[in-house]
């Protein structure tokens, strides 16, 4: 399969007989593959007749070769998962020794914050978990996911994208539309040695989802530039940003990095609605703590909130 989709990866037709000569198999079994191929990742393969096969659309494929020197971490590229931070999970049961990242190509049970679904077709966009060692208790983590935040808006502008910022606590929007979102989720004894998986989510390739799929609006780097991206590149570019970003992190903690992303954080001083459960606070953003905690002017007096079940959103808009 992987050999044959690399074939068709350019979005230009290729004949079943140069495809099977490619790989050494009948034009029949070509046929077979294709449907397959089609059937397995979702995919849509045009026939012609007289000019043979091609992709709907081109695709920028993932390298278990580029990946594994474009960082400082141990790589895992799979074809598909249910989901790359659930997989993480399933690893450090078994055995497996942080550092490590897996990144899959699709995956059938993406999932974001708050219990939502991460839409996640093949071949176009990036899930990437990266698992850490975490010593010292959950002081450590402070303000971790908001650090990852800064790391992946410069891996977006470096990609083109001068107009991407923060969303607290985990989005990343560009013109009011979601590009990218992160998912922290630890295991372990949160009180001394645990492990954190840091999942990334970032819509690269993705032109269009069927119907009511993704309930927020939302766009994706090509359709900002106007053209595809390398995702292997993309991949360099975020580990490059996250080993830095972690380091600063680990030697000063968030509070080093709190004016930048209070900087870069598009509804810093907006009037909110801020939602937990059935209940709602209405305030302005003040900006966060030195935990990554929000802080709000609630009618003249400053609150704190913080925790992964919260939902920010402008006073004036209704979308979560």
């Amino acid at each position: 399969m992987k050999p044959l989709l690399r074939l068709l990866q350019d979005g230009q037709f290729h004949s079943g007989e140069e495809l099977g000569a490619a790989i050494g198999v009948s034009r029949a079994a070509i046929w077979k593959r294709l449907q397959a191929l089609e059937a397995e990742f979702d995919l849509s393969i045009h026939k012609v007749r007289g000019r043979g096969y091609r992709l709907e659309a081109p695709l920028s494929l993932l390298s278990s070769e580029l990946l594994a020197g474009a960082g400082a971490w141990p790589v895992t590229l799979l074809q598909q998962v249910d989901s790359t931070n659930a997989e993480s999970l399933r690893q450090l049961a078994t055995g497996a020794k942080p550092p490590f990242l897996i990144i899959a190509e699709q995956q059938t049970a993406g999932r974001g914050r708050r219990g939502r679904s991460w839409v996640s077709p093949f071949g176009e966009n990036l899930y990437y978990s990266l698992v850490l060692r975490i010593t010292g208790g959950m002081r450590q983590i402070e303000g971790l996911s908001l650090v990852v935040g800064l790391a992946l808006l410069h891996a977006i502008r470096d990609a083109g994208v001068n107009d991407v910022g923060l969303k607290w606590p985990n989005d990343l929007l560009v013109n009011g539309r979601k590009v990218a979102g992160i998912l922290l989720e630890l295991s372990g004894d949160p009180a001394d040695v645990c492990h954190v998986v840091i999942g990334v989510g970032v819509n690269i390739n993705m032109r269009n989802v069927p119907g009511d799929v993704i309930d927020q609006p939302w766009t994706s780097i090509r359709q900002v530039l106007g053209e595809q991206v390398d995702r292997n590149r993309f991949v360099d570019r975020l580990n490059q940003q996250l080993q830095r970003y972690l380091d600063l992190h680990g030697r000063n903690g968030f509070a080093a990095l709190r004016s930048e992303w209070e900087a870069n954080h598009l509804w810093q001083g907006r009037a909110v609605s801020l939602a937990a459960g059935v209940q709602s606070v209405e305030g302005r953003v003040l900006g966060v703590e030195d935990t990554g905690a929000l802080r709000l002017d609630v009618d003249g007096v400053e609150h704190v909130f913080s925790g992964g079940e919260l939902s920010l959103r402008l006073r004036d808009d209704s979308r979560a």
